[in-house]
């Protein structure tokens, strides 16, 4: 037996040495639509890539392109006086009245992501229909190619968006000397003006929308916010865009850059904005846009195509190559290496068997992370980089009562750390300017942010007066959010970025949280609480305005947590690491309802939409810790009876939270069964009703979000990896339908790097990297023997422990036989 899952282990790593260098979506034919294109990115300029033949479209996109400026303070100066009201009202549970004060604590909207402009390149052809038509985007490398003959006239198309650069850089190329015509336009709905600067040189500059009744700010005496106290334009941008010839001829005019008889030409394209952090106005407080393209175009066309590939190339796989999953192929899957993706999504869809999708989908999330999230650019937002509407969906901004947070589950348990950035520095802005909403709102020490935020680091509760409270009066986000920075030193040991960065902006949330928190019943309770975006039923009618809802407590619990521990690692703050730990102690209690559910209210109250999407108070389960079917069994089994009550459907992102649910309940058949869901094919921007994935396996919420893709990613992990409980459980959820595989480079807390390779649906071996030296915990569901290591081991109903102490840089192997 030993020897046939030898042979069975073999044959997985040669499939699987195969199937992660052949990463790549394939089509054959253009992209008609936006959901069909292909998207490329640097975490600061971002394309969309459809591969038209005619007239190609590449529409851009730049982070920091957003509406408006830097927040102003005191935007509801009336709101404070509601607070106690409004709390009066809940005691005595008149919802209707608790719903009217709290329309009048809220104020401005967020501001909009903007799209840059589009890159047209237009081909004449005639009447002439292209042969042999391929287009694809290589998840190995970053490279997106397009190739059709026309009168026996191979022509060809290679773009990547390279980081190093900061470029994007296309080469055209045909097989005959001479053979391309083709002219170039830039253009924008935020044009001001373009400009012939050479014959080979083409610029648009633009400006976004300015955001209404600007107003002053009141510092309210605070120095670490610094604020403009005049009215503010919006931002400014350019983009720039230069052609070189091996041969034929150029032109430039006010329509663009003509190109004829060339044999190969490389374009560059640069973008910049004047956005100059979220607390300075982007037009007179503004970077020099036009002078950020022209330093990155002289340098960037000092070097070659062979050099600007090379280096994009090696930066991204730097981190991409991190990670590779293998799932064991059968003939029935490899037989679908001939059809293009959107036909083999179709397939799948239809009930069809195709490991290969589902692991190039796993590392489709992880490719658009590293496109769009990069140290030094914005958080990615809704919708990643990507983005052509003017009025995005939801203004296409960071909605923190789920999907932000959503977004970044995967960066560190997928070795993706260094894309964690952007949103934490993001965090510690939103500090500031959350610090100014505690106060003015509330009364409050510390800092709070809403459900709804931009790059400008909006903290307070959106709705004009106006927004039903059920989504724009929620409290949490600022404390959802420092998760996060506990996370990430979690995974990384950084104690300097525990002390001098996440401590901080985790106690200034903590203050917030203690003042928010009031006496009710003998415990501390959040009023008003809502759960986003939920309504429960009292009389006979919905309302969203409550106490003590279950994320509320979770999420408070979380907080104090991780602020207890975080306080105990640095050996600080011994005083309110005890108040924290009191306070904690007697926090509203998690509660299991008359179905066998955990509760959502703090009573047991009939739900308004009892299928409704959001999933809030299972937070405790994911991506909390509270809950385990290992410390907490009633109450995982309570969140069990919670989904199975809430049911299967939901939308995109929706779906992409239950596979990690299932997951964390040890029940990866469930969670499999949610990857299928999601990887329901849709088709058109619009979708379905109840999500699914477009043919350029984009999520479809719908219309497209990409906390889908991120959290469907982040969820396939935890089937494969758990390591909140403190234990590195291996192989947790493995679903009967991944019977062989192999996966490398994942990451669990406590500073570890994890391979898996299993056969017959049980590990072979596992080998656990440590990277700083702590002691180390394994969980597994059979034996496993360590050649040559210390181990202490023990067994409990949910299979067998072995711990041991590891050294810095050291790897252990283990071994099923």
């Amino acid at each position: 037996m030993k020897k046939i899952t030898f042979i069975v282990a073999i044959v997985v790593s040669w499939n699987a040495a195969w199937a992660q260098k052949n990463l790549t979506l394939w089509y054959n034919k253009p992209a008609q639509k936006w959901v069909e294109a292909l998207p490329l990115g640097n975490g600061r300029l971002g394309a969309m890539v459809f591969g038209r033949t005619d007239e190609e479209l590449i529409q851009l996109n730049e982070g920091s392109l957003w509406s408006g400026g830097p927040v102003k303070a005191n935007a509801n100066p009336g709101a404070f006086q509601n607070l106690q009201p409004l709390r009066e009202a809940l005691f005595t549970e008149d919802y209707i009245t608790a719903e009217a004060l709290s329309r009048k604590m809220q104020g401005d909207f967020s501001e909009s992501y903007l799209p840059l402009g589009d890159l047209l390149i237009r081909q004449d052809f005639g009447k002439k229909e292209p042969l042999a038509y391929y287009r694809d985007l290589s998840l190995n490398n970053a490279v997106a190619t397009t190739r059709f003959v026309i009168d026996g006239v191979t022509y060809s198309r290679e773009i990547f968006i390279s980081t190093p650069a900061n470029l994007l850089v296309i080469k055209l190329s045909s097989s005959k000397t001479g053979a391309l015509v083709f002219d170039l336009k830039l253009k924008s709905l935020l044009a001001r003006s373009v400009s012939a600067l050479a014959k080979d040189h083409f610029v648009l500059d633009g400006k976004a929308s300015d955001r209404a009744a600007q107003g002053n700010y009141n510092q309210k005496g605070r120095q670490d916010i610094q604020l403009t106290d005049t009215a503010c334009s919006g931002m400014r941008f350019r983009i720039d865009l230069r052609a070189k010839l091996k041969d034929g001829t150029i032109s430039t005019d006010t329509s663009g850059i003509h190109v004829k008889g060339a044999t190969e030409v490389i374009l560059y394209l640069a973008a910049a904005t004047s956005f100059n952090g979220f607390n300075k106005c982007p037009d007179t407080e503004g970077k020099n846009e036009k002078a950020i393209t022209d330093s990155l175009m002289n340098r960037g066309l000092g070097q070659s195509y062979e050099q600007l590939k090379s280096t994009h190339e090696s930066d991204y796989r730097h981190y991409f190559d991190r990670v590779s999953l293998n799932l064991d192929t059968d003939q029935s899957s490899q037989a679908m290496d001939t059809k293009p993706w959107d036909e083999r999504l179709k397939a799948y869809s239809a009930g069809g068997r195709d490991p290969k999708l589902e692991q190039l989908y796993y590392q489709y999330g992880r490719y658009l992370l590293i496109s769009s999230s990069r140290p030094g650019g914005a958080p990615a937002n809704l919708q990643g980089l990507w983005n052509k509407e003017l009025r995005a969906p939801w203004r296409s901004n960071y909605t923190i009562n789920i999907n932000t947070e959503m977004n970044y589950w995967l960066a560190e348990q997928t070795n993706l750390s260094e894309m964690h950035a952007p949103l934490l520095n993001w965090i510690a802005e939103l500090a500031q300017t959350g610090k100014v909403t505690a106060g003015e709102y509330y009364h409050a020490r510390g800092w709070v942010a809403h459900h709804n935020s931009d790059i400008w680091g909006l903290s307070n509760a959106v709705g004009n007066k106006g927004g039903a409270p059920n989504w724009a009066n929620w409290y949490m986000g600022g404390n959802w959010l420092c998760q996060h920075l506990w996370e990430h030193y979690l995974f990384t040991g950084d104690r300097t970025f525990l002390k001098e960065k996440a401590y901080p902006v985790m106690k200034e949330a903590a203050l917030f949280t203690l003042d928010w928190l009031v006496k009710k019943d003998g415990f501390w309770v959040t009023a008003p609480s809502t759960s986003p975006e939920n309504q429960f039923l009292f009389n006979g009618k919905a309302y969203g305005v409550t106490v003590a809802s279950t994320m509320d407590m979770s999420i408070c619990w979380d907080l104090f947590s991780n602020l207890i521990e975080a306080s105990r690692v640095l050996g600080i703050d011994a005083d309110f690491r005890g108040e924290l730990i009191e306070k904690r102690s007697k926090l509203f209690p998690l509660r299991i309802g008359s179905k066998g559910q955990l509760l959502e209210w703090s009573k047991d109250y009939k739900e308004a939409a009892p299928h409704h999407r959001h999933v809030s108070q299972l937070f405790g389960l994911h991506p909390g810790h509270q809950i385990s079917p290992l410390t907490t069994p009633e109450l995982a089994q309570a969140c069990k009876t919670s989904l199975e009550l809430r049911g299967d459907e939901g939308t995109g992102w929706s779906k992409a939270w239950k596979i990690n649910f299932w997951a964390r309940l040890f029940d990866g058949d469930h969670a499999y069964k949610m990857i299928r869901d999601i990887l329901r094919f849709t088709d058109g921007e619009a979708g379905v009703v109840g999500g699914g994935t477009y043919a350029n396996f984009f999520d479809a919420h719908p219309p497209f979000q990409i906390d889908g893709n991120f959290g469907a990613t982040a969820g396939m992990t935890e089937m494969l990896l758990q390591s909140q409980t403190g234990q590195i459980f291996l192989l947790p959820s493995l679903p009967g339908a991944w019977q062989n595989g192999e996966v490398k480079g994942l990451k669990a807390r406590n500073g570890f790097e994890v391979n898996i390779k299993w056969a017959n649906g049980k590990i072979v071996t596992a080998d656990i990297k440590s990277l700083i030296g702590q002691k180390c915990t394994i969980r597994s569901l059979i034996p496993l023997y360590g050649k040559g290591i210390r181990v202490k081991k023990e067994a409990d109903d949910h299979g067998y422990i072995m711990s041991f102490e590891t050294e810095r840089g050291k790897s252990y192997h283990f071994s099923a036989f």
